[in-house]
């Protein structure tokens, strides 16, 4: 069972998503132990799309005993019970987030590996418009943007 956040806590943005992930984990039978739970913890206050090694970086500072290939077991099993998603943004490395109820696309900077998250209804109904032309019905679809920073010129 989740523990309870002191309320001045528990209004933050990251707190709340902290306590979905708990939620989602609940939900889906798995057991939370320490280590999990401090995992969950950590990417559900990430703000970024930290890679496994940046999870592992900012776990152990919470938890010195926590082990990168826990992580990636932990990352692997909420993956797979889909309480995370994993990215591949063309950089070698796989980026996390938690899975999100509301759907997003992603601009990434390639000279900072910058990850902008955004949303864009025109985007959503000229795809849903694009699919009904070439006679589908859109049911999922995901848009990374690759793009570098405007020069002074631009």
């Amino acid at each position: 069972m989740p523990r309870r956040m002191p309320q001045h806590l528990a209004d933050t943005p990251a707190a709340r998503r902290v306590a979905a992930i708990e939620r989602a984990c609940a939900q889906q039978g798995l057991r939370m132990t320490g280590q999990r739970r401090v995992i969950a913890r950590v990417v559900g206050e990430a703000d970024d799309h930290p890679d496994v090694e940046e999870l592992h970086r900012r776990a152990a500072l919470s938890d010195s005993r926590i082990a990168l290939s826990t992580v990636y077991r932990t990352l692997r099993l909420f993956e797979d019970t889909g309480i995370i998603e994993r990215h591949q943004f063309r950089d070698g490395r796989a980026r996390y987030e938690r899975a999100e109820r509301e759907h997003h696309d992603h601009l990434i900077n390639i000279e900072t590996g910058d990850v902008i998250e955004f949303r864009s209804q025109e985007i959503e109904d000229l795809q849903a418009q694009i699919a009904r032309k070439l006679g589908y019905r859109l049911v999922y679809h995901r848009l990374e943007l690759y793009a570098v920073p405007l020069g002074e010129d631009e």
